[in-house]
C-alpha cells in the first residue's frame, strides 16, 4: 500500500487500516464505543469485484460499535467518520478475515475495501428499559476493563447542566454507589457510572425520570421535570467485592452494615436510599440462607436478618403507598415466621389499601387473637368489616341491576315468540291449508318458507313445522 491509498488510522500504527476520505462529513463528533451506528457500504476485493453491497439491497446496515459485530478494521476505521463521511476503508487480512477468509466470496489472506458511508448513529441508551433515558457519549475512553459495581467508594469530577446551558452542579465528589442521594448525585448519573471504565470521561443526557423527577432540586437549582446533561470522569474507584466473593460471616456482617444504613436512611425519611439498602441486605443473603452446606450459624443468622429486613421493606413500601410490593414482602417475612404479629399486621394493611378486605380482615384477627390488647389491629377490624359490608351492597346492587336486564330481556323474547306465532296463523283461509284444509297441517305446510318477519329476524325463535320452537 502507497500513502496515496490513504492514512493509517489504527490505534497500532502498523498500516492494518487505511482510510481515504471521499466525502467529508459535518461536524467534529464522531460515533463511539456503544453508539447504534448506521451505514452504507460495497465491498470489493482489491481486483475490484464485488462481494457485499448494503446499498445494491437498499437495506442500510446497523451495529454497535464497540461490541464485535463487525471486523476490526470496520471497528477502529467507523469510530474515526464524521456524520454524512463517505470514505475508502483499506483493510489489511488481519483487520479483515484473516487466514480463514469467509467462503465463498472472501478468499483467504484477503485484503478488503469498504466505501462506507455514515448515515447517522444513536448515543449508547443506559437505561434499564432502553427508553433513551439515560443516553452517554464518550468523549475520552477510559483504561482497562473494569467498573465500579454497587457499593463502590467512586470520585468523579463532574459538570452538570439545564438544557439552557446553565450549570447547576461543578465539583469533585466522593460517593458510594447506592447512597449517591446523600450527595446530590441522582439516580440517573449512578447508573451510568457504574458502566464507565477508569478515568472516562463521557457526556451524559438524563431524563427527568432518572434525573431529580417532578420534585426538582431547589437547593442545586433544578426546576421539575428538568433534561440534564452532565460531563463526568471517573477519577478513582475502590470496587465493591461481590456478594459471591464473600465468605458466609463477610456476608451476614456485610449485611448488619447495610440493615443498619437502612434503618438510619428510614428514620430520616429517605425512604428510597432506605429501600436499596434493605434489598442490598436480601442480595446478600438470600441465596446463602437456602444452601444447605453452609453452617447453621450463618444459616441462622441469615434468616433473622431476612426476617427484620423483610418487615422494613413491608414498612417502607406502606410509607410510600407501594401496597403490592408491602404485600410481597410481608408475605416473604411470614414464611420464616407464620405467626409474626408485625408481618400480619402489615399484610393487614397492603390488603385492605388494595381493597382485599375479606383476607385482610383474617389477618387482623390474627394479630389480635396474639395480642388482645392491640388497639389497632381492632380497629382495622372494624374498618375491614365496614368495607366488606359496603363490597356488599354494592355487589347486590349491581346483581340487582343485571336481573332487571335480564328480565326485560325475557319478556322481549316472550313479546317476539308471541308475535312470530302470530305471523305463522296470519295468511288468508286455505293459505296454508292445502289439500288438507282449513286449520290442517300438511308435508307441504312443514316445508313452508320463512315468513317475513321470521328473515328480518332469524337469530330469535321459530315456530318449527311441528308447532315447537326451534332455533332458526
Amino acid at each position: 500500500m502507497t500513502v496515496d491509498e490513504g492514512v493509517d488510522i489504527t490505534k497500532a500504527q502498523d498500516g492494518g487500516v487505511l482510510k481515504r476520505i471521499i466525502k467529508e462529513g459535518k461536524g467534529t463528533e464522531t460515533p463511539n464505543v456503544g453508539c447504534q451506528v448506521i451505514v452504507h457500504y460495497t465491498g470489493t476485493l482489491l481486483d475490484g469485484s464485488k462481494f457485499d453491497s448494503s446499498k445494491d439491497r437498499n437495506e442500510p446496515f446497523e451495529f454497535q460499535l464497540g461490541k464485535d459485530m463487525v471486523i476490526k478494521g470496520w471497528e477502529e476505521g467507523v469510530a474515526t467518520m464524521k456524520m454524512g463521511e463517505v470514505a475508502m476503508l483499506i483493510c489489511q487480512p488481519d483487520y479483515a478475515y484473516g487466514e480463514q477468509g469467509s467462503p465463498p466470496k472472501i478468499p483467504p489472506n484477503a485484503t478488503l475495501q469498504f466505501e462506507i458511508e455514515v448515515l447517522d448513529w444513536k448515543l449508547e441508551d443506559l437505561s434499564p428499559n432502553k427508553n433513551k433515558g439515560i443516553l452517554r457519549y464518550v468523549v475520552e475512553q477510559g483504561t482497562g476493563k473494569d467498573c465500579p459495581n454497587d457499593g463502590s467508594a467512586v470520585t468523579v469530577e463532574l459538570e452538570g447542566k439545564l438544557t439552557d446551558g446553565t450549570v447547576f452542579d461543578n465539583r469533585t465528589v466522593s460517593f458510594v454507589l447506592g447512597e449517591g442521594a446523600e450527595s446530590n448525585i441522582c439516580h440517573g448519573l449512578e447508573r451510568a457510572i457504574e458502566k464507565f471504565n477508569l478515568n472516562e470521561k463521557s457526556r451524559l443526557t438524563i431524563q427527568p425520570k432518572y434525573a431529580f423527577t417532578s420534585e426538582g432540586n431547589s437547593e442545586m437549582g433544578v426546576p421539575p421535570n428538568s433534561v440534564v446533561e452532565y460531563t463526568v470522569k471517573l477519577v478513582s474507584f475502590e470496587k465493591a467485592k461481590e456478594p459471591w466473593a464473600m465468605s458466609a460471616d463477610e456476608r451476614v456482617q456485610q449485611a448488619k452494615i447495610c440493615k443498619e444504613k437502612g434503618t438510619n436512611y428510614f428514620k430520616d425519611n429517605k425512604y428510597q436510599l432506605a429501600i436499596k439498602k434493605y434489598k442490598k441486605v436480601v442480595a446478600l443473603l438470600e441465596d446463602m440462607v437456602d444452601d444447605i452446606t453452609q453452617m447453621s450459624e450463618y444459616r441462622n443468622a441469615g434468616k433473622r436478618l431476612l426476617l427484620a429486613v423483610h418487615l422494613n421493606l413491608a414498612l417502607v413500601y406502606l410509607k410510600v403507598s407501594a401496597f403490592y410490593p408491602a404485600n410481597d414482602h410481608a408475605n416473604k417475612a411470614l414464611k420464616f415466621d407464620p405467626k409474626n404479629v408485625k408481618g400480619l399486621f402489615r399484610r393487614g394493611q397492603a390488603l385492605l389499601a388494595i381493597e382485599e378486605a375479606e383476607k385482610a380482615l383474617k389477618d387482623f384477627e390474627k394479630v389480635v387473637e396474639a395480642e388482645p390488647e392491640n388497639k389497632a389491629a381492632a380497629n382495622q377490624i372494624k374498618v375491614c368489616k365496614s368495607m366488606i359490608a359496603k363490597q356488599k351492597q354494592k355487589e347486590k346492587q349491581l346483581y340487582a341491576n343485571m336481573f332487571d336486564k335480564f328480565a326485560k330481556h325475557d319478556s322481549e323474547v316472550e313479546r317476539l315468540r308471541a308475535k312470530a306465532a302470530a305471523d305463522a296463523y296470519s295468511g288468508p283461509v286455505g293459505e296454508w291449508a292445502g289439500e288438507g284444509g282449513e286449520g290442517e297441517w300438511t308435508e307441504r305446510e312443514r316445508e313452508r318458507k320463512p315468513t317475513h318477519f321470521e328473515r328480518e329476524n332469524p337469530n330469535i325463535l321459530m315456530l318449527d313445522g311441528d308447532g315447537r320452537f326451534q332455533n332458526m
